[in-house]
């Protein structure tokens, strides 16, 4: 729930607690510790005084992630303590809808701000919501915007997106998340609740979307798309996590049983269906769409995940493909910056930082047949149109 009244510039640290917004959509994990004793997540990085931020000076502890992701003898454990402000039609939080306000923060390496980006673009949010992209890698204390010209945001003016945190929240304590939403005119963070940012582009943004958006979480299905995305989350999106950051031989092998349970589960879930719940893409679709993207280039040998590879799974990789075929996902997917971002930022498990350069990108483009099963994409609406220029993937870092 949300503590305390938010003014929309400035905030106290009684406005950040654990989300709430996992109610409805189902996506807080059982091992939830509310003292945020945890170990960080790949999106997480840690955190530091405005005053040393402001020094722009980095001691060579500070650009190491050295110790961040493992700890020994225990399982992983995610910190799920967000920033639960809302922006609504209703403005309950002090922060109205409304287009070109807000800019939404991301890295395309993240599978969590990725399902931000796809659910933008599948409602044509693009030119209401604008979007800076922080580069792959990160060190100890923030994402940085090291992909623009002179690593400044060009809207935000800023280097890190921690920047806008400590602009709200002085004295910050937890880890610095993609992705986020900062309110441009005063420059603070917003929202990083990532569950929550996607229903709300969905139900609170309605207005602001194009003609012929889809519903993606549509009144009718909502206990159906939860139920479903409380065990994708649980199971699979924080699963193969639970895998890669295992402390303990112990808790990878109960973390391992876990995730391909709850593959089989899908794979037959999916034998009958196009999609996860009723026939159009819905939430529960991109939430899981962004785990299976990463499953082969990364979570299956740089997690350990792998008892099968996605390719192996002709359900699971046949549904993946026929996703990523549709506009929206394959052309918001960066598998080149995927690829970075694990295997250089987790020196825990991978210290020579060495990317490899697999696999094979071109078989995603291959038939997938599921248009077999019937189903409507994007239900009674349209297609996006092509993304926008400034944020199309480069060329061969998708599979072209």
């Amino acid at each position: 729930m949300i503590i305390g009244g938010v003014l929309g510039s400035g905030g106290t640290m009684d406005e950040m607690t654990t989300s709430a917004s996992e109610n409805s959509s189902s996506e807080r994990p059982t091992d939830h510790n509310s003292t945020g004793d945890t170990t960080t997540d790949e999106h997480v990085v840690g955190t530091q005084s405005p005053d040393e931020q402001s020094t722009g000076e980095q001691s060579p502890d500070d650009q190491s992630t050295k110790g961040a992701y493992l700890t020994s003898g225990k399982e992983f454990t995610r910190d799920t303590n967000y920033i639960t402000t809302r922006i609504t039609r209703d403005r309950a939080d002090g922060y109205p809808v409304e287009a070109g306000r807000y800019r939404l923060v991301v890295a395309r390496a993240c599978p969590w701000a990725n399902r931000t980006i796809i659910v933008r673009r599948l409602l044509g949010l693009e030119n209401v919501i604008s979007m800076g992209m922080c580069g792959p890698t990160h060190d100890k204390r923030s994402w940085t915007f090291d992909l623009d010209p002179g690593g400044v945001d060009p809207v935000l003016g800023i280097e890190r997106i921690q920047q806008a945190y400590f602009a709200r929240f002085p004295d910050y304590p937890r880890g610095i998340t993609v992705p986020a939403i900062v309110d441009v005119p005063t420059g603070q963070v917003v929202t990083n609740d990532f569950a929550q940012i996607t229903l709300d582009f969905s139900t609170e943004w309605t207005e602001l979307q194009r003609d012929g958006a889809p519903e993606l979480y549509p009144e009718r299905l909502r206990d159906d798309i939860d139920t479903v995305s409380k065990r994708v989350f649980t199971e699979v999106n924080n699963g193969v996590y639970r895998c890669g950051f295992a402390g303990s031989q112990e808790a990878y092998d109960a973390a391992y049983e876990r995730l391909f349970t709850a593959l089989d589960w899908l794979s037959e879930r999916l034998a009958d269906q196009r999609y996860l719940v009723g026939d159009t893409i819905t939430e529960a679709d991109v939430r899981l769409f962004t785990t299976l993207a990463r499953f082969d280039p990364v979570y299956h040998g740089h997690f350990k995940c792998n008892r099968s590879k996605l390719t192996e799974l002709p359900v699971l990789w046949a549904y993946a493909r026929d996703l990523f075929q549709t506009p929206g996902f394959g052309d918001t997917t960066d598998f080149v910056q995927i690829k970075q971002h694990y295997y250089m930022v987790h020196t825990d498990l991978n210290p020579a930082q060495i990317v490899p350069q697999g696999p094979d990108l071109a078989n995603w483009l291959t038939d997938h047949g599921r248009e077999a099963l019937g189903g409507r994409p994007f239900g009674d609406g349209t297609p996006p149109g092509p993304p926008l220029p400034a944020e199309v993937v480069p060329a061969g870092h998708t599979a072209d």
